[in-house]
């Protein structure tokens, strides 16, 4: 036996926004970047940006502009010199979700060897079980990746022989891929083989790029980044202070605040938006574990503003039960619509977004890579 953590990556991710807002950081949501600014001297001194609900086009100055952006790294670097060659050798990981039953237990599974020498992990995850990954090499980054045939039947024909009972294809909630983005080396063929280190690089126009790292080490990523930004800039020089700086969210008691307890402290303001509007307490699915409640809180507190955003990446209703979120995806839209003052029309486009998006994540028959 060895132990690990666990932890769900868009809810951390959410609250490392929150505790950055609370320091005084300003975040921007559909804001996408479309080229980079320079002084006289060729340093950069900002980037152009573009709000994608207004289609406003803003230009915002920095001392120093750090480029953060995974997968997309190489995008953004090419928006200060075309002529750079890239630093990512993108890989696809793509994970499986079952019903609990299969793996009825409060461990985890690892298989250190797979017949084609990957590793394999079953793991509890929010009352479900988690099964992957792979790690298939791509030529290029899309925003929407997509699990691959041959991954789908790699995860089930490797878990059967662990699991409590043997799985079907018929018996995948969800599949979803995701993309790391690791540093390239040499040797790009087997990315099961690159480095999942950080890396730091200054270009010299200025822009500062970290690519690579994993969430096991973000905060140290973090600090160097930061520490290597305020020398750039010419900023004062500190102590970093995230070794005892606490999450928005913190809560020692979470785990007696029921469903809601991976929302820490903002639970309690959870449960007092439920006490003011009790239909609020319903769920939006029988199969999911969230509430109306959730909705509106993403949308009043998360910076929400599509379907996708909360049925997806403030909740993981999407990741755990696909069909259920397609299923719910209508009523938690006009819920969202109430909160955000929008028409019918946005309705039926947000539904018509995400049902589309989510259907990749149904246990359907898929292409090959």
């Amino acid at each position: 036996q060895y132990y690990d953590g666990q932890f769900d990556d868009a809810r951390l991710l959410i609250h490392l926004c929150q505790t950055a807002a609370e320091r005084g950081a300003v975040l921007l949501n559909y804001c996408e970047v479309t080229g980079l600014t320079k002084g006289a001297d060729g340093f950069i001194d900002g980037a152009v940006a573009i709000d994608l609900e207004s289609g406003r086009e803003h230009e915002i100055s920095a001392r120093v502009v750090v480029n953060a952006t995974g997968p997309f790294t190489d995008s953004i670097r090419k928006m200060d010199d075309q002529s750079v060659k890239n630093m990512i050798s993108p890989s696809q990981g793509v994970h499986i979700v079952l019903d609990a039953s299969f793996l009825p237990c409060e461990s985890a599974i690892m298989v250190p060897h797979t017949k084609d020498g990957r590793v394999l992990f079953a793991i509890p995850w929010h009352d479900h079980a988690l099964i992957g990954t792979t790690d298939t090499p791509l030529k290029e980054v899309v925003e929407e990746p997509e699990a691959f045939e041959e991954e789908i039947e790699f995860i089930l024909d490797t878990a059967e022989q662990y699991l409590h009972k043997k799985p079907q294809r018929s018996d995948i909630r969800s599949i979803f891929a995701g993309i790391r983005p690791l540093v390239k080396t040499e040797d790009t063929e087997n990315t099961a083989a690159l480095s999942r280190d950080h890396t730091i690089h200054i270009a010299h126009s200025g822009l500062m790029t970290i690519c690579g790292g994993k969430w096991t080490t973000y905060r140290r990523m973090a600090e160097d980044a930061v520490n290597h930004a305020a020398m750039l800039g010419q900023l004062e020089e500190r102590p970093c202070p995230t070794r005892n700086l606490r999450i928005h969210g913190h809560c020692e008691e979470a785990e007696n605040l029921g469903d809601l307890w991976i929302y820490g402290s903002d639970a309690y303001p959870i449960r007092d938006l439920i006490r003011q509007q009790p239909d609020l307490m319903e769920k939006i699915h029988p199969d999911l574990p969230y509430t109306r409640a959730e909705v509106a809180w993403g949308v009043r507190e998360e910076m929400a503003r599509t379907l996708e955003d909360v049925l997806s990446r403030r909740t993981r209703a999407l990741l755990l039960h696909a069909q259920g979120a397609i299923d719910a995806a209508s009523g938690v839209a006009n819920l969202m619509a109430k909160e955000l003052g929008k028409d019918a029309e946005w309705v039926d486009k947000q539904v018509q977004s995400f049902c589309a998006m989510a259907s990749r994540c149904l246990p359907n028959e898929r292409g090959v890579s």
